[in-house]
């Protein structure tokens, strides 16, 4: 095995161990326990040339020499204790992250709190191991809100990554960073199928003394007047558009329906593929107004309509 590919592997366990033992918080306040600074390729060169300086001024007793080397060095000294400071007794809070579908990009935002009675300058958080910085300042007194942004894998519940605060101002011959574990989660929903088929028919509601079903359309037979009041996603606007009619849609008429979207009727399709047009139905049958169901291996949820009961159905479709 090639030797980059020992030290990639070095590189990975050492940060999986290294990650272990951070503790998983929403709020973590930088201390002097948490904050780490390190040369950077710039600070590795300064110090490379005050050495040449200083070895040159020793071997010519140049006075000069000798005061441009400890004006740089003190200088270099300096920025180190700055940039310390800048992130030292800097809070950081973690916002709870918004449900994403598959394939789309989860925003993270981190708050960050500056309790001091100065700035703090060119601050940069970013996930571990990436290089898309969110750069701010921190008013005295005041916070800054910042957003990074990961993608994750799959449907399901995720940690959120490893994010780093960063800094290295002001000369930026030193980086100052602090890891950070957040213990929040991304709820990850399938992905809606693009292109999905009309919802199914509906089913005879229990007691409800009606046998019809809907239309393949996924449209109910159940028609009415327009009413001052009625919600706009109950009109029928194709009917609208052909005679100039307003009409809603009968909430009585589609209450006599129980309209099941049910994993076993989703079509011959992989599992995935059945989760994400299970999904489009419930966002399609949620964008007409209609109350449904959910069918799921071991889980049924009972016929409702609303947002609370969109969320629940695909917090259902997420997770099993």
């Amino acid at each position: 095995m090639p030797w980059w590919a020992w030290r990639a592997r070095l590189r990975q366990r050492w940060a999986l161990w290294w990650q272990g033992r951070l503790p998983r918080t929403d709020t973590l306040l930088l201390t002097q326990r948490n904050v780490y600074i390190l040369p950077t390729r710039a600070g590795w060169m300064l110090g490379v040339t005050l050495a040449v300086l200083l070895i040159g001024s020793i071997n010519y007793q140049l006075n000069l020499g000798y005061a441009l080397t400890f004006l740089l060095a003190g200088c270099a000294a300096a920025g180190m204790v700055v940039g310390h400071g800048t992130l030292r007794g800097l809070a950081l809070q973690m916002a709870p992250p918004e449900p994403v579908f598959a394939g789309q990009l989860a925003r993270l935002g981190v708050t960050l709190i500056n309790n001091r009675r100065t700035p703090r300058w060119a601050i940069g958080v970013a996930l571990q191991g990436t290089r898309q910085w969110a750069w701010a300042d921190v008013a005295a007194g005041g916070q800054t809100t910042v957003e990074v942004a990961f993608a994750p894998p799959r449907r399901g519940q995720h940690a959120v990554p490893t994010l780093v605060a960063e800094t290295r101002f002001p000369l930026g011959s030193f980086r100052v960073w602090a890891p950070w574990q957040p213990a929040a989660r991304v709820l990850v929903y399938p992905a809606p199928e693009p292109q999905p088929p009309a919802l199914p028919a509906g089913e005879p509601a229990p007691g409800s003394g009606h046998a019809g079903g809907a239309r393949a359309s996924g449209e109910f037979d159940g028609v009415r007047g327009y009413q001052r009041g009625d919600p706009l996603k109950l009109v029928v606007w194709k009917k609208y558009a052909r005679s100039g009619e307003l009409v809603s849609r009968d909430t009585q008429q589609v209450q006599r329906q129980a309209l099941w979207l049910d994993y076993a009727r989703a079509g011959p399709l992989a599992p995935e593929a059945r989760l994400s047009r299970l999904t489009a139905w419930v966002l399609a049958a949620d964008a007409q107004g209609l109350d449904w169901g959910l069918r799921l291996p071991g889980i049924e949820i009972a016929v409702d309509g609303g947002p609370a009961h969109r969320l629940r159905c695909l917090e259902a479709l997420a997770t099993c």
